[in-house]
């Protein structure tokens, strides 16, 4: 490597921001030739050929205001992944982005939707303008943050969500189990202003974590103090539920949990499935860690706008434990394709790597190594399962199964360093200067998926652009 290389290596390693580890992967990028790479179109990662044509097409058309032609062309046309333009290979190549052609693409089509927005052409009314936007936005999608369990190690996903916002791609639906519920829940009760308001005071903390006293284990079913918790969740969430939170901020959050039932099954809590539950509490359940905490029960406003008890009968623990990355039913509620996760469970992160399958022997026999264990036992726990009735086993056999056979990871999966991790940081309080290198460290982590995070929810920020903008404009028309 040379001397400048190497200057630019230590330089990305030491940026305290992204635009100077953007200045510093870009000039490495220029050293060995990967800005070259970027530049040519070619690449048989992708489908280059058809995503020119498409460029040429839409930029006429566009240039032309032929309204009638582009709204067909983007009807009939628009997906997230045309010609495999969202291959994790193709950002492979460079530090920073990828093939000039995609970013092409992606800025013809927002300028094309952008173009039918404002438009005042009497062949484009309001209504038809609308149904378009609305349909085309169904149709292509949108995409969720998704944050995982991990205690302590959440602070991490702090980090990521201020990266994501500072650059402007963070996501409207953000969903938390465990630890990452009552991150979500911070960030999705709080408006732009006030969220920055929180993150900038001196004395922000959050401690949660104290062992009950020996003369109280037997009664707190637990190891920790759940008081603390609560008031942790308490100083930093408001005293909303999950309809009033999203009517505050118009973010969308979601709060998996899990039942201490056998006989209940794990819910996604949000303001469609649960619009009167309290958010406090939904956290409070979901960060409910077996054996650590005792199970919850959730409560919710009732007609009255008092506080009463929630499925009164049932009982809520660690939403981590049943789906910690809960991407189906977000998907069915929230039309979401695409998934940004932020993992930092121990048990998990190990195990994570790149989004790009990697092909020959060594990559094979690493799968053999890692994978095929973890199928067979989770194989195992399966039959157990179906096959015996242990009591007092039987339980924590579900459990241990609903684990083993979750995904943890996303479309885009960003993850601290393997060394980073640590169980006796993770179950303590963590003190000013620990919590901000946790956060710097989750915006680290982020900084190399910035491009590929803005490239992949560029076109559906835009259809929510153009439905706030036409919501502002004319009153009847409902985003």
């Amino acid at each position: 490597m040379s001397t400048m290389a190497k200057k630019y290596e230590i330089a990305m390693a030491e940026a305290t921001s992204y635009e100077e580890w953007r200045v510093a992967a870009l000039a490495l990028d220029h050293i060995d030739g990967a800005a070259n790479w970027r530049e040519q179109a070619e690449s048989p990662d992708y489908d280059y050929k058809l995503l020119a044509s498409r460029v040429k097409v839409l930029r006429k058309l566009r240039r032309q205001k032929d309204l009638d032609r582009l709204i067909f062309r983007l009807r009939e046309e628009l997906h997230g992944n045309l010609g495999n333009m969202a291959n994790p290979a193709l950002y492979q190549h460079c530090r920073v982005g990828t093939k000039k052609l995609i970013n092409a693409y992606l800025d013809e089509v927002c300028a094309s939707l952008n173009l039918l927005c404002d438009s005042d052409f009497k062949a484009l009314p309001p209504m038809r303008k609308r149904i378009f936007l609305k349909r085309a936005a169904r149709s292509f999608g949108r995409s969720a943050l998704l944050l995982s369990g991990g205690a302590s190690l959440g602070l991490f996903h702090i980090g990521v969500i201020r990266e994501l916002e500072t650059q402007g791609i963070l996501p409207r639906v953000v969903t938390g189990s465990s630890a990452g519920s009552i991150v979500a829940a911070i960030l999705a009760s709080h408006t732009d202003e006030e969220w920055e308001t929180l993150m900038q005071r001196e004395d922000w903390r959050f401690d949660w974590a104290r062992l009950v006293n020996l003369t109280d284990l037997t009664t707190n079913r637990g190891l920790l103090d759940q008081k603390l918790l609560r008031r942790c969740i308490d100083q930093n969430v408001p005293d909303m539920t999950f309809l009033e939170a999203y009517q505050h901020t118009n973010r969308i959050l979601n709060i998996s949990v899990s039942p201490a039932d056998s006989h209940q099954f794990p819910r996604l809590l949000n303001y469609l499935t649960a619009p009167n539950v309290l958010i406090r509490r939904a956290a409070l359940a979901s960060a409910a860690i077996p054996g650590i905490f005792p199970a919850v029960q959730l409560r919710a406003r009732n007609f009255e706008g008092k506080s009463v008890a929630y499925m009164p009968q049932n009982r809520w623990i660690d939403g981590s434990v049943h789906e910690d990355i809960p991407k189906d039913k977000v998907n069915r509620l929230h039309n979401i394709n695409h998934y940004v996760v932020s993992q930092t469970n121990p048990h998990v992160v190990p195990f994570l790597s790149e989004e790009i399958e990697e092909t020959g022997l060594w990559p094979f026999l690493q799968d053999v190594v890692i994978k095929t264990p973890m199928v067979q036992i989770e194989h195992l726990l399966e039959l157990v399962q179906q096959h015996f009735e242990i009591p007092g086993l039987s339980s924590i056999i579900k459990k241990a199964h609903a684990v083993a056979r979750q995904t943890y990871s996303g479309d885009i999966t960003v993850y601290p360093e393997r060394n980073l991790l640590s169980l006796a940081r993770m179950f303590n309080n963590l003190g000013p200067k620990q919590m901000e290198l946790l956060m710097l460290e989750g915006r680290r982590a982020t900084w190399p998926k910035v491009e590929r995070i803005r490239n992949t929810t560029q076109i559906s920020r835009t259809f929510d652009e153009c439905l706030k903008r036409m919501g502002e404009r004319y009153r009847y028309v409902k985003r």
